[in-house]
């Protein structure tokens, strides 16, 4: 899928965003390898740790819906703001793309996409290997 057209499914999903507190609308559009998209929207809370950013939404309903193999992710802020996903959004991406392989689609302030890899956004990123180090089975 063009970077273009992941852009505009986070853009339409970043229309449903629930953000009464900060006006700021996030929506996320995950490709999963087997072609199917997942969206996701910012859901703010009162209690404003209990904020769910708009791409952990989408693994989550990717998830909910049996897959955990995926291919990109794209992100849509408001106009004119160049966004990238927070460090818990990168962390939670790294747990399904392990070889940070992930491409991940933002759109830039002028509005043009901008592609990156997760390796290139979380490099050394925490992962499962690194727990199997500290606990071997056995």
């Amino acid at each position: 899928m063009q970077a273009a057209a992941l852009l505009g499914a986070a853009e339409a999903a970043r229309a449903r965003a629930h953000a009464p507190y900060s006006g700021f609308r996030v929506g996320a559009a995950l490709l999963c390898e087997d072609g199917s998209l997942q969206t996701g929207c910012s859901v703010e809370n009162a209690s404003y740790g209990a904020t769910i950013c708009a791409e952990r939404v989408a693994v989550g309903a990717a998830i909910a819906a049996g897959r955990r193999r995926f291919q990109a992710i794209a992100i849509a802020g408001p106009a004119g703001v160049a966004l990238s996903p927070c460090g818990i959004c990168r962390q939670v991406l790294s747990e399904f793309s392990p070889d940070g392989a992930l491409r991940v689609v933002m759109r830039a302030a002028d509005g043009s996409a901008q592609e990156a890899t997760l390796a290139a956004l979380l490099p050394n990123a925490f992962g499962p290997a690194d727990l199997a180090a500290a606990h071997p089975p056995g």
